[in-house]
């Protein structure tokens, strides 16, 4: 915590870069990150204090070095490891069977 008591995720009152509304495309994986957030969600997999607690827990590097979906994902990830969904080495051997497609959707196709 701060000398203020706040955490260091807690920027609201801090001076800032603009915000820019304007309307932008999302990457497939980004919209797959969202669609996969309220399936689960529906699913009741695990709740939105859930997700802000690993969100919070990730600590200002995190928040320095990752994209928004980047860090949405984790915290999916790590709350569906913590609900038992699936395990890390089931997760570990998903990826490596993900990995074998190839690195474009063309690769998976023609594998």
């Amino acid at each position: 915590m701060t000398a203020s008591g706040r955490r260091w995720h807690d920027m609201g009152g801090d001076a800032s870069d603009p915000v820019l509304p304007d309307e932008h495309d999302f990457a497939l994986w980004e919209k797959r990150v969202d669609a996969l957030l309220v399936l689960c969600n529906v699913k009741g997999l695990f709740t939105v204090d859930g997700l802000r607690r690993v969100l919070e827990d990730m600590g200002p590097e995190a928040f320095e070095t990752m994209s928004y979906y980047e860090r949405w994902i984790t915290s999916v990830n790590q709350n569906l490891i913590e609900n038992g969904v699936y395990t890390i080495e089931e997760l570990g051997q998903r990826m490596e069977e993900v990995k074998m497609r190839g690195n474009t959707y063309g690769d998976a196709a023609n594998g």
